[in-house]
Parts: C-alpha cells; sequence; structure tokens
C-alpha cells in the first residue's frame, strides 16, 4: 500500500463556527482518533487530503502526518469523509491513527476482469458485493481484490469463497455471500413482465 504525507495544525477550538471559518480559510476541520489516544481536533488542506487519497488505495492509502506536536510522524488512514451533498466538496475528515505492527479491519474494492462467457450469450452480469472487509497488517492493505469473470456461464455464479487473496489477508465476510451472478436475459425480461403486470 502506497505512503502519503499529510501536512496538519492542532487546532483548540472546537465547534460549528470555527468549523465554518477554517472553511472560509480554504482548509477543513479534522479529527485523529485511534487505539491508546484521545482524540484530537486538527485542521487539514482538502486539496492535500485528496491527494493523499488518489490511486486505487483511496482511504486505504498509509498517510504520515506532518506538523507541530506529537501526532507528527503518526500513521492513519481515512475512516470518513464528510461532503457537501450538492457542491461534494470535502467538509469534514476522521483519520484513524493506526500501529503498523497491529491488523486493522478495513473495507477493500472488488475489480471484475475479463469478459464472462454468459455475457456474450446475451445474459446479464449482476455485480452485487463491491467490497469486502479484510483483516491484515496496514502494509499489506491490498489495492484491490480481482475477480476472473471469464469463465462464467448464464446460470453461474462467484462467492466470497472463491476470492483469491495474498497470504496475510483474511476476508471476514460470509464466505457463501454472493460477489457476482450471472442472469439469463428470457429471466430478466420475465421479471420485468411480472412487475409491469403487478
Amino acid at each position: 500500500m502506497e505512503q502519503k504525507v499529510l501536512n496538519i495544525e492542532i487546532r483548540s477550538e472546537t465547534g460549528k463556527g470555527i468549523s465554518r471559518r477554517i472553511r472560509k480559510q480554504g482548509l477543513i476541520p479534522a479529527v485523529v482518533y485511534g487505539k491508546g489516544i484521545d482524540s484530537v481536533a486538527v485542521t487539514v488542506n482538502p486539496r492535500d487530503l485528496a491527494a493523499a487519497i488518489a490511486g486505487e488505495g483511496g482511504h486505504n492509502n498509509l498517510i504520515t502526518l506532518k506538523g507541530e506536536g506529537a501526532l507528527s510522524g503518526s500513521v492513519v488512514i481515512v475512516a470518513d469523509l464528510y461532503r457537501d451533498c450538492i457542491k461534494g466538496n470535502l467538509l469534514h475528515a476522521d483519520l484513524h491513527k493506526i500501529n503498523l505492527e497491529e491488523k486493522v479491519k478495513v473495507p477493500v474494492t472488488i475489480s471484475l476482469i475479463g469478459s464472462s462467457i454468459g455475457v456474450k450469450e446475451g445474459g446479464l452480469l449482476d455485480f452485487v458485493m463491491h467490497s469486502v472487509e479484510v483483516e491484515c497488517l496496514p502494509t499489506e492493505i491490498p489495492e484491490h481484490l480481482e475477480v476472473d469473470v471469464t469463465n462464467l456461464a448464464i446460470g453461474d455464479s462467484l462467492h466470497v469463497r472463491d476470492l483469491q487473496v495474498p497470504p496475510g489477508i483474511k476476508v471476514l465476510e460470509d464466505p457463501k455471500a454472493t460477489l457476482v451472478n450471472i442472469l439469463g436475459k428470457g429471466k430478466e425480461e420475465d421479471g420485468a413482465a411480472e412487475t409491469a403486470g403487478a
């Protein structure tokens, strides 16, 4: 997993008014929390934060904090981002301080590869689970997990138990949970007709 750097500034003032003032300055409020520490209010540049989570790793990118105080040099991952529902710009971030020698639980994206036989025959690919939760050391978090759908015919499915994961990665989802289905075209049309009739 790629490591990035993010400048932070610790702030002593909190509240909605302070947050609005921070955003007017082109920055956003954030909180750093983790095992064995009290939550710390900080300020970050949203452009720098966006750059830190750019790429396939996204929120799982390991970010080294840089600034004054005890948090400098700490490694975090982005636990949550809050955006303006209309403009989409960043409003707030939750940063989870981690220990590189302790396992973490994170969601990892599923990436489909190949072109399904069933789809070529007129079937429909039903992508059910777009990510799965895994447990591993922070430095071993995969950018994504690939699922090859090439040999799937109409009526075939792949499940969590079919995932090929690197050593040291534990998938925490139900092994029987479906990742992807190849549905028959006729079955889809019948379902649509029944819905319309109802």
